[in-house]
């Protein structure tokens, strides 16, 4: 039976995946192309969590697509809102009928002899293997691993008489009514919960062993709503998104720049939300910097007026031992909980859990570079579409899909087959390719790439500078090396002077 092959296989059918497969339609119309995504469902993330209260922390007219508008009254949009925008952009543009679902890959090889990569991806349903061929490979995962969240190992979590559930696996039945329930964690997750599960539970604790920035924002942007009344969508959406996105560049640089000023000024917003005389040392007063881990969003403060409610709470401690009844701090405190939601944090999962080898010899991730934040050296035909830790996602994953079409084209121009990034400085100082210190990064960034302390291999986290380097700079550059196809057993050397040609064409 002869293995089914494709110009273009794109992995994942999430928010990424779905813009991707657009972007390929809209700029390579004559590539073939594919969608493996291992769940049954599209929406990634968005479809996988459905706890109380799920919703972005990016404003959704820079968290959605460049080519379709965000037309919802809410900014700060509601997961159930963000799946559906999602469902309907790939229903809308065709792109759900080039998905297969229950697709896990688990090998990717590339051969320079065939000028392409051999993909496996084991069924969900019967567990068979199946076999495609692609000429480029699009990983559009994320790094979160879908499985499994974090959870560390409490003690005496067994002697615990009531529920103990993560958010990543949220039980459609749980009743939390009455019930006291504490939220264990600081973060995003934890800050949407809390509110969330307070209009119903009898009263909710955020319990956590330190605090995070929490920044209470409009859920609805009042700019977007009087630029939408005067002009048509397509027209209001670059100019509400270029402002926003302007706004979060700025708050990012004054974060790294001024953190004084920065702290002061989320320091004013807490005490103008929190009760008069509220202890915000220790609550609200991390020990690093704004954006040395991501800044959690409150729409429209209610966090902040659960607490003034005196529906939740925040306790400010670490987890001694679990007890039959909820918890003992280290302090001596005792919480009591019906239901406690370990909103720990997630694993990471470096292209969800793909293996690539290049020519027989598998791919170690932490050996390689990120070029330009999106390709790897060494690895041919190869990207990857990640997005921002200081903004929206989408933003930096436009810019990907963008700039691989660029690419694919441009080789189709020239003739080439295959394009591989490479680094020629050898003793170049590398870091670690995500630099926030969050507890969910710290914890596996040693499983990924690397990246350099220099463009093309630094990665900004900045969209203006990626969007020069991604939407406009040549594509031509002492680093990407251009190839025709090779005959199996080429050597490296020739494949040089092949590219070498190439580029002085």
């Amino acid at each position: 039976m002869e293995t089914e092959h494709v110009d273009v296989l794109i992995i994942g059918a999430g928010l990424s995946g779905i813009g991707a497969g657009y972007h390929l339609q809209a700029n390579c119309p004559g590539k073939s192309y594919a969608i493996l995504e291992s769940r049954d469902a599209i929406g990634g993330t968005w479809d996988l969590f459905r706890y109380p209260g799920i919703r972005s922390d990016s404003d959704m007219f820079t968290l959605g697509y460049s080519f379709r508008p965000w037309e919802e009254a809410k900014a700060i949009a509601d997961g159930p809102s963000i799946l559906e925008y999602v469902r309907s952009t790939a229903g809308d543009h065709g792109i759900d009928r080039q998905i297969r679902f229950g697709h896990r890959v688990v090998r990717a090889e590339w051969s320079t002899g065939e000028a392409r990569w051999t993909v496996e991806a084991q069924r969900t349903d019967t567990g068979e293997t199946v076999q495609l061929t692609a000429g480029f490979l699009f990983n559009c995962t994320g790094y979160y691993r879908y499985d499994e969240g974090y959870t560390p190992d409490f003690a005496g979590i067994e002697d615990f008489a009531g529920t103990i559930v993560h958010p990543q696996h949220w039980p459609e039945d749980l009743d939390y009514a009455g019930k006291r329930v504490v939220v264990v964690g600081s973060g995003a997750t934890a800050v949407t919960l809390v509110p969330a599960m307070a209009a119903e539970a009898e009263h909710v604790t955020m319990l956590q062993r330190s605090p995070s920035y929490v920044l209470s924002l409009p859920g609805r942007d009042p700019f977007a709503d009087l630029v939408r009344r005067l002009l048509p969508a397509k027209v209001a959406y670059p100019i509400v998104r270029a402002k926003n996105v302007l706004l979060q560049g700025i708050f990012f640089q004054a974060s790294r720049r001024a953190p004084k000023l920065v702290k002061a000024i989320i320091r004013k917003g807490l005490e103008r939300e929190l009760p008069e005389g509220y202890a915000i040392d220790p609550h609200f007063t991390p020990s690093y910097d704004p954006w040395d881990q991501r800044v959690c969003l409150v729409p429209d403060g209610d966090l902040f007026r659960a607490i003034r409610q005196g529906d939740a709470s925040v306790a400010t401690d670490t987890i001694d031992t679990f007890t039959e009844t909820g918890l003992r701090l280290r302090s001596g405190a005792e919480l009591e909980a019906d239901i406690v939601v370990t909103a720990t944090g997630l694993n990471m999962l470096a292209l969800g859990g793909m293996q690539l080898a290049v020519d027989g010899r598998d791919v170690v991730l932490p050996e390689t570079l990120g070029y330009k934040g999106m390709m790897l050296s060494d690895v041919p035909n190869f990207a990857i579409a990640l997005g921002y830790t200081n903004a929206s996602w989408t933003l930096k994953c436009d810019l990907t899909c963008e700039y691989v079409c660029r690419l694919l084209n441009h080789m189709d121009e020239h003739g080439h087959q295959h394009v591989t990034p490479r680094n020629h400085d050898a003793g170049m100082a590398t870091q670690p390719f995500i630099d926030l210190k969050s507890g969910y990064v710290t914890r596996s960034i040693d499983q990924f790439p690397r990246q350099g302390l220099k463009s093309p291999w630094r990665l900004h986290q900045n969209y203006a500078r990626d969007t020069a380097l991604l939407r406009f700079a040549s594509l031509e550059d002492d680093v990407l090396e251009f190839a025709s196809g090779a005959r199996a057993g080429d050597s490296p050397q020739r494949l040089e002077v092949a590219a070498s040609t190439a580029e002085a064409v």
